[in-house]
């Protein structure tokens, strides 16, 4: 099968485009013959091994375990494990798997659902990961309710696209913060108020949030505490600053010691990737409550490309793969 691979970390210029053998499929998988991936920023991570305790989590201390890159996708069933019985050969899906950049991936049941019937599989790829964090986020760590004022931060982006419409779909009232060229974009997804941080502090009003949602990963903990409420609640999702040790986790780290000693809730979380609220954004989906925002998309061959267009931070919601 084609696939892109990688035998080492490094910039886009480490991935190549080759022939290789197609994946076995074990007793609690599924085979997926990819008609689409999705590109975001764990796609970059992992590609590079940054920052370095992205390495020491399991993935290759000094080249990557997995030469196939990739985890969002979407496709057609092409077989099944043993222990798999939920889906059968033909059912189409979306999921998070291993090795997406390919022809065929192997998945776990537990990480796949039906794909959205309103949706092609463009449209499917770019919904996992980003939902999944987005949903989580606000309904899990945030305990978002309805009437509540929510700031998104980072809002144009594959999670911020979400989040935005997530929030208005539990009832909230949504204020996004994105750059001048995506302000309108952010407004056409669904937020009551947008502020361009390039004209605008968004800590610097009166208002106090009652959730805000921290995708950019570019503000101090000092800066996103001014624009909270005094009981708020902070979730950081973005950690994007660049070093090599931590990439501004570290922030994180800091806001979760920090809540044990101030009114607000300071609070990070790791997705987890599981069919239940994949199948949550599924109805969601049906239902016209969120829809996938797609920048671009660029055939298999060019996944180099697409990383370096993400990278550059000019993306409107997701860029995908077509396989």
């Amino acid at each position: 099968m084609r696939a892109i691979v990688q035998d080492t970390y490094g910039s886009a210029e480490v991935l190549a485009f080759e022939d290789i053998d197609r994946p076995e499929v074990a007793d609690g998988e599924v085979l997926v013959r990819v008609h689409a991936a999705g590109v975001d920023r764990g796609v970059w991570h992992l590609m590079t091994g940054l920052p370095y305790p992205v390495r020491l989590a399991g993935y290759g201390f000094r080249a990557p375990k997995t030469r196939v890159p990739g985890s969002d996708l979407a496709g057609v069933v092409e077989a099944v494990g043993h222990a798999v019985t939920g889906f059968r050969a033909g059912d189409e899906v979306f999921g998070i798997g291993n090795g997406a950049f390919a022809e065929y991936a192997p998945v776990l049941e537990s990480k796949l659902a039906p794909r959205p019937a309103n949706l092609t599989f463009e449209q499917a790829a770019a919904v996992p990961v980003s939902g999944l964090t987005a949903l989580q986020g606000l309904r899990d760590h945030g305990s978002v309710e309805e009437g509540q004022s929510v700031l998104i931060v980072g809002a144009s982006g594959g999670v911020g696209t979400f989040a935005v419409q997530l929030a208005k779909a539990f009832g909230a009232e949504v204020t996004g913060v994105c750059s001048t060229a995506k302000v309108e974009m952010v407004r056409t997804i669904g937020a009551d108020h947008v502020i361009d941080y390039t004209r605008e502090d968004f800590a610097a009003g009166e208002q106090g949030f009652d959730l805000i949602l921290d995708i950019g990963g570019n503000a101090s903990l000092s800066r996103l505490r001014r624009a909270l409420a005094p009981k708020g609640t902070l979730v950081i999702v973005g950690g994007e600053t660049g070093g090599r040790w931590f990439g501004g986790y570290d922030r994180q780290l800091r806001a979760v010691l920090l809540s044990r000693f101030v009114g607000e809730n300071l609070r990070t979380f790791i997705c987890s990737e599981n069919a239940d609220d994949l199948l949550v954004l599924k109805e969601l989906i049906e239902a016209g409550e969120i829809t996938p925002v797609i920048d671009r998309a660029y055939p298999l061959p060019e996944a180099a490309e697409a990383i370096r267009y993400l990278e550059q931070g000019r993306a409107r919601g997701k860029v995908v793969i077509t396989v």
